[in-house]
């Protein structure tokens, strides 16, 4: 026997008949909302300014790196490797192995 499910969307802001669900991404959230197509166009509406003036951000929305905040000035943080080899031939003391402390890139970022 064969079976048909059908999956019916309502509009998330009025309750009529939704015509697709919209992803979008704010303060490190990830929301979806089901519209219809004149909600859906209002929606695109009023975000056009700020996605004109926005960056493209590639990867899934979330927080960033903690690392990469410290060096705002560059896209890609600095090897840990080299970072930890730094910290030593600066008598910090650093963990062998996992998490290097935010105050090690600090100043790694301070010297360099």
């Amino acid at each position: 026997m064969a079976q048909r499910v059908v999956v019916t969307l309502f509009d998330d802001i009025d309750g009529s008949e939704a015509a697709e669900t919209v992803a979008f991404g704010l303060d490190g959230k990830s929301y979806e909302i089901d519209l219809n197509p004149a909600n859906a166009k209002q929606l695109r509406k009023a975000l056009a300014p700020y996605l004109q003036a926005g960056r493209k951000r590639n990867g899934k929305a979330g927080r960033p790196d903690r690392a990469a905040k410290v060096f705002k000035h560059t896209a890609v943080s600095p090897d840990p490797a080299a970072v930890r080899a730094w910290a030593r031939s600066n008598q910090l003391d650093v963990p062998p192995r996992g998490r290097i402390p935010k105050r090690i890139y600090e100043e790694f970022a301070k010297a360099n």
